[in-house]
């Protein structure tokens, strides 16, 4: 995970996605969000909605904690 936020510059949405392998179609389907809409918050470093990153983290297993930076 530090590898992929430190040395390619990942935030720790798409570090995660990456991280389990997952696409980011595959990702936005279980959070019922557009793929679009994850691209953009791959790309930004925006503060996202918390119940945007409830749904990222659930479709990733994860807690909304490992999404925040």
């Amino acid at each position: 995970m530090v590898g992929l936020v430190i040395k390619k510059g990942y935030n720790l949405i798409k570090a995660w996605r990456v991280h389990l392998g997952m696409t980011q179609k595959q990702v936005a389907g279980k959070a019922g969000i557009t793929q679009a809409a994850l691209s953009q918050m791959e790309r930004t470093e925006q503060e996202n909605k918390t119940s945007t990153l409830e749904k990222l983290a659930l479709a990733m297993g994860l807690s909304v904690e490992q999404l925040r930076d």
